[in-house]
């Protein structure tokens, strides 16, 4: 089964009314697979948070984002990210959650997936944007990179928003590839794919962009043509996975129309990707996904794909 790192820090940060980013999102997915009997870890707090976090963004952001909170502002940068008073403690939950998921991942081996919230593949280096306050992938990328030496480490992030953040944040640089699949155009309008970084980071961001209404057949197209050959091509050391479940053809926030099954099947060629590249070196992190309802049983497929486990028949 695949571990899931968590912490209840994630569940603190608060929105109004009518807001689609709420701890019921998380919470549903925790019970889902603690039911399913997943190993859970809770509290995963990390030494070496603050220091990944302020490499990644601007220190001063990071300073403004406390002060915002602890004087009880209502917004950070725009509407799209409220501030409640857990706000602060539910996105260094989240870092740390899946700080702490990576190196269970390196030292002990299997899957490993951080369920956690706020998302993160939005936050810029000095900009709150899109329900995203740290970049937690983008995070772990150079947790990768810093403290544990690797050379080359590689995120795709399959959410139906492009991850504007985690891309700037590594555009112009060879060691991190992003490859992304999303809906285009599309909130937050990047993601063409002709952006493929600049300057050292030339060729080393993988754009895949899929009209409105595309489904199982033109993810597993993109997924088949270009993002696998890209990681196979790059090899990077680890895999981190941006996972979205907002693609889904019943959320209310996304135009694709992706099945239950395809969620699967993705995380079944990811895994096998890993054990052929990077020997197995692959932690997913929750980004994005709005059906209250089905994101659970969405996940859970996705988990049960990277686990290795195969259906008989799809699901829709």
């Amino acid at each position: 089964m695949i571990r899931v790192f968590t912490d209840p820090r994630c569940l603190e940060h608060s929105s109004p009314a009518g807001f689609p980013e709420v701890p019921r999102r998380l919470q549903g997915i925790l019970d889902e697979l603690e039911q399913r009997g997943h190993p859970m870890v809770r509290e995963a707090h990390h030494e070496a948070a603050d220091e990944m976090v302020r490499a990644i963004h601007d220190p001063a952001y990071v300073d403004r984002f406390q002060r915002c909170v602890a004087r009880g502002d209502g917004l950070l940068d725009s509407a799209d990210n409220p501030l409640s008073a857990g706000t602060w403690d539910a996105a260094w939950g989240a870092v740390e959650t899946l700080l702490s998921a990576v190196d269970h991942q390196l030292a002990e081996g299997g899957g490993t997936f951080a369920a956690v919230r706020p998302p993160g593949h939005h936050a810029e280096h000095a900009l709150a944007m899109g329900f995203c306050y740290l970049n937690n992938v983008a995070v772990a990328a150079e947790y990768l990179r810093r403290r544990h030496g690797m050379e080359r480490v590689a995120i795709f992030d399959f959410d139906v928003h492009h991850g504007n953040g985690t891309q700037h944040l590594f555009e112009e640089r060879g060691d991190v590839l992003y490859a992304s699949t999303h809906q285009f155009p599309f909130y937050p309008g990047t993601g063409a794919a002709s952006e493929r970084g600049r300057g050292a980071g030339e060729g080393t961001t993988v754009n895949a962009p899929l009209a409105a209404g595309s489904g199982d057949d033109e993810l597993e197209a993109a997924v088949q043509e270009i993002i696998l050959p890209a990681l196979r091509e790059y090899r990077p050391e680890a895999l981190l996975l941006s996972a979205g479940f907002d693609a889904w053809k019943g959320d209310p926030l996304g135009g694709l129309a992706v099945s239950r099954d395809a969620f699967r099947r993705l995380g079944l060629q990811l895994a096998e990707l890993a054990d052929e590249v990077c020997g197995g070196r692959m932690v997913s992190v929750l980004e994005g996904g709005y059906d209250l309802e089905a994101l659970p049983s969405l996940v859970a497929g996705y988990l049960d794909g990277c686990a290795g486990r195969e259906e008989n028949g799809a699901q829709s």
